[in-house]
């Protein structure tokens, strides 16, 4: 539809469908679908493989290649290893993030499990915001919907696979979007960023193993574990492959939340999007 068009092919495609926050409505539009087909039929290296062909990069900003970040954590580490959700969105004019996990929670939490899987962690944490307290109860509510339908704790699916998914709320300091800030915040100390080396995927939360993605990253990792790296490359272009999503506010007609693909002029999103 001309609607789908404007919110995005992707991460937007069916964000307004009523009901989409809870477990029936999401599993209908084929949501966990992903991960049935991946735990105990892919290995986790060939999770890291295909999403390092897919061509994703960090949505949180920095643009560092997804799969070549989780392939960064050491395989034959005795410690425990960590999957963290930086949802601590607090840079002036963005609230995609806040979007996605408001609409959409349970894209989140397949990405997570699925990232997990790939670097072999049976524990994950969302960090989000202090003023998302709201979102953290939605997150929540899908969390244990996930739980009571088997799709997290022991065992998922029968496939030998453990995974936990926590919530955190931040105290809405601005710094804990950064990674290291963010990490020593969870373990309980106040939010200073940490000297790097060592980097997060040797020494990172408790000082084990850990991949820090953003909420956008790990929403699009189901999508490709699904439909190949392939698929995922009909957007956006040779070094930037994707969707990504702009918030957009100020003197504009149509403010809001555009995912658009890697690639698209500003004039595009502002004028034909946003109405100029």
């Amino acid at each position: 539809s001309g609607e789908a068009e404007v919110r995005g092919p992707l991460l937007f495609k069916d964000i307004d469908a009523p009901g989409l926050t809870g477990l029936e409505v999401y599993r209908t539009q084929g949501g966990y679908s992903a991960l049935a087909e991946t735990l105990g039929k892919k290995t986790p290296d060939e999770c890291i493989e295909i999403v390092k062909a897919s061509g994703l990069r960090g949505r949180g900003g920095a643009g560092f290649p997804a799969g070549l970040k989780w392939s960064f954590v050491p395989k034959h580490s005795p410690k425990p290893k960590y999957i963290v959700c930086n949802a601590d969105e607090s840079e002036p004019g963005t609230f995609k993030d806040r979007e996605l996990m408001e609409k959409n929670p349970h894209l989140l939490v397949e990405g997570m499990i699925l990232a997990g899987y790939a670097i072999g962690s049976h524990q994950g944490y969302i960090y989000l915001r202090g003023e998302f307290a709201y979102v953290q109860a939605i997150v929540d509510k899908a969390i244990a919907e996930a739980r009571k339908a088997g799709l997290l704790g022991r065992n998922i699916g029968g496939s030998g696979f453990d995974f936990e998914l926590y919530t955190h709320l931040g105290a809405g300091a601005y710094i804990c979007g950064e990674e290291t800030a963010l990490l020593s915040s969870l373990e309980g100390y106040r939010g200073q960023p940490r000297l790097k080396p060592p980097f997060p995927a040797v020494e990172g939360l408790y000082a084990c193993p850990t991949v820090v993605n953003n909420v956008e990253t790990l929403m699009n990792v189901p999508h490709i574990l699904k439909h190949g790296a392939a698929w995922y490359r009909q957007w956006g272009n040779e070094k930037s492959a994707g969707t990504k999503v702009f918030s957009v506010s100020g003197p504009v007609k149509r403010p809001g939340n555009y995912e658009v693909p890697l690639g698209t002029s500003m004039r595009v999103l502002i004028e034909d999007l946003c109405g100029g």
